[in-house]
């Protein structure tokens, strides 16, 4: 049966104006109880094949748009409280220099800006910066405590998890105790070449690196039942399940009514239930790839009501030490 209205690509790319629109009204306090959002960009990631696009990667340029970062800090820390949501790691940029090693300073400043959530800056691993200098700065930066995991863009950067290059960062994550938190599936880049993003390599370096936590982004989809067999077999590999849908709330509205949205979580379900442990789970939304509160419903539906407080916040706060 072929879906009707918007491809995924289509919304992909209109994402980045349609998602930052009007949200509902902040709360004052957010719950101290409240869910983990592991995934969300707040910054232009500025990969290869994403900078300057229309889409989702590319709405973030202060030089551009002067008013912009305190408009997106607005808007996602309103929908952040909306949702419920009290804590969120913010993905990196995908540049590093010798005074922002990690690509964590635009994240990091936009994150001042933001009310009603506490965010955390994730670090990139380049896989063309593995020089000893280079190096020594990125485990000054992990010594300071700030940065709760690491991030790899597999598939926008030609490499793959079993990248030589990554390895001396495998090491630090594992000596500093910060997941790594690897790109898997699909991606929006015409130039990504999807192999590098396939979830099985992940089984390579989750056997090499045993001490090391490895997240797999996105829950490898499409490919959900090699990720379901890799996240079965290693007790140190985890999944996200940000962006498995990405639209506006019209778009879910739509899909659920036509009845595509249920044959999604069926399908995501059949992933699960293969890995038989809602421990290994986390929430994250991706935005602004897709409303936070109309993606947190989402994966509501992936799960029983009794797992909903490990997926959405205990298995997060363990893993991420928040």
């Amino acid at each position: 049966m072929g879906r009707t209205g918007p491809s995924r690509r289509d919304l992909l790319r209109a994402a980045g104006g349609v998602l930052l629109g009007g949200v509902a009204t902040a709360a004052a306090d957010p719950p101290a109880d409240g869910i983990v959002d592991t995934h969300v960009h707040i910054t232009d990631a500025q990969v290869p094949g994403g900078r300057g696009g229309p889409g989702p990667l590319g709405p973030f340029d202060p030089a551009k748009d002067p008013d912009g970062p305190a408009r997106t800090a607005k808007r996602i820390g309103d929908e952040l409280t909306a949702a419920g949501v009290t804590h969120a790691l913010c993905m990196p940029a995908g540049d590093v220099s010798d005074d922002d090693p990690l690509g964590v300073r635009s994240t990091a400043e936009q994150a001042k800006l933001v009310r009603g959530a506490k965010l955390y800056p994730v670090g990139v691993l380049h896989p063309e910066r593995f020089d000893r200098n280079h190096l020594n700065k990125v485990e000054a930066e992990l010594e300071k405590g700030r940065v709760k995991a690491l991030k790899a863009y597999l598939g926008y950067f030609h490499y793959a998890p079993t990248e030589p290059a990554f390895r001396p960062y495998y090491r630090l994550a594992a000596k500093y105790n910060v997941p790594v938190v690897l790109h898997t599936g699909d991606t929006w880049s015409r130039t990504a070449k999807l192999k590098y993003a396939h979830p099985l390599p992940v089984d390579e370096v989750a056997v090499d690196f045993p001490g090391t936590k490895f997240v797999m982004a996105h829950f490898g989809n499409p490919w959900l039942a090699d990720a379901a067999g890799v996240l079965y077999k290693n007790g140190n590999v985890w999944a996200d399940l940000s962006a498995v849908r990405v639209g506006d709330a019209k778009a879910f509205a739509g899909w659920e009514r036509d009845g595509s949205l249920a044959r999604e979580v069926e399908r995501v379900k059949s992933g699960i239930d293969f890995v038989a442990d809602p421990g290994k789970f986390v929430y994250g939304s991706d935005w602004p790839l897709a409303p936070i509160a109309t993606y947190r419903d989402f994966v509501k539906k992936l799960f029983p009501a009794k797992d909903h407080p490990a997926v959405f916040r205990e298995n997060a706060r363990k893993l991420f030490r928040l």
